[in-house]
């Protein structure tokens, strides 16, 4: 029995090492066509982005380098993509910094809520020194295993439910409501009153329509675009969290390329990063117009400051770690 497992977990090891062995190989012959992998669907502005990216790698190399997209979750939801980057399994991966958080706690900043003023600070921070600063922080971790090559927009987060209208604080409580599975989010939701549900992104759908969960906090595109607006009719622009998007590369891949396919692959990805925002405006648009078309209650929050009230307890946990770059950011 001792000898047979054995044999099976000496077999497991030599499949897993033979599964990266093709990408090596091609990387040794200069030719390698690069897995992206997005839990968004085809057309989707982080994914169009990301192909954009590809066929100018391919144009440019004469079809040496090429990126194959896999969207709407084919190869798995956030975390499990993420492994599967960090491995060299997956070399191009579109995530949210709020998904990243948990894996390099510099870039947890980003996620706390009501940081941001609006979406023009936002993209202010992405562009300047300090989003560069930031995303170095992300490739120079030695346990990460990952190159952060840019940012991408992904609006302002909102939540949404089956059950009712949210117009107060006080609307929130008892609600299960999902968020990415990183801690901060969690005591986000909790100090709003709800019950904070971390759950992958490729689950929320079955979850609301078999109330698991009464709702989830997103941006507008994919609060339609992924259908969760069928099966919840509340949609309340609390806007409490501006979370940026990170394009990865794995760093295994990464390693394996000259320095100058790695130049070249960074400038594709910063345009890819303002192709991604001009596509962004005209998608959420285009979300909030068939959300009202479909007879979704969209309940606009004049008054944010309560909410913003709600969560000094997350501020107070987490904001004295992040301090110095909390006040750089804010001063932009």
């Amino acid at each position: 029995m001792k000898r047979r497992d054995f044999i099976r977990l000496t077999a497991g090891l030599a499949t897993a090492a033979a599964s990266s062995a093709p990408f090596s190989i091609a990387l040794a012959q200069s030719k390698a066509s690069f897995k992206a992998s997005d839990v968004q669907p085809a057309g989707y502005p982080t994914v169009a982005a990301t192909e954009s990216l590809g066929k100018k790698l391919e144009a440019a190399t004469n079809g040496r380098l090429t990126v194959q997209m896999y969207p709407s979750a084919q190869l798995g939801g956030e975390k499990e993509t993420i492994e599967q980057t960090q491995i060299g399994a997956i070399q191009m991966l579109r995530v949210s910094a709020g998904a990243l958080g948990p894996i390099v706690d510099d870039i947890n900043v980003v996620n706390m809520p009501f940081l941001f003023k609006n979406m023009a600070h936002a993209q202010k921070m992405m562009d300047g020194d300090i989003g560069q600063e930031l995303l170095d922080k992300i490739s120079a971790n030695a346990n990460a295993n990952l190159v952060a090559l840019c940012w991408m927009d992904a609006g302002a987060r909102s939540i949404y439910n089956t059950k009712k209208p949210i117009k107060t604080v006080a609307d929130l409580k008892g609600l299960k409501i999902r968020v990415i599975g990183n801690p901060i989010f969690i005591d986000m939701m909790n100090a709003l009153g709800g019950n904070g549900v971390a759950m992958g992104y490729d689950q929320v759908f079955s979850s609301l329509q078999t109330g698991v969960i009464d709702g989830a906090e997103n941006n507008p595109p994919s609060y339609v675009f992924s259908n969760h607006y069928t099966a919840a009719k509340y949609y309340s622009l609390t806007e409490h969290l501006v979370i940026p998007e990170v394009l990865l590369f794995s760093k295994r891949a990464w390693t394996a390329l000259s320095a100058d396919d790695q130049n070249l692959i960074k400038k594709f990805a910063r345009e890819a990063q303002f192709e991604e925002r001009e596509l962004w405006k005209k998608y959420e648009q285009q979300a909030m117009d068939k959300a009202k078309t479909a007879g979704c209650e969209i309940v606009e929050i004049a008054d944010k400051a309560p909410f913003q009230a709600a969560v000094k307890p997350v501020w107070d946990k987490y904001g004295p770690k992040y301090q110095d770059m909390i006040k750089r950011i804010q001063a932009i």
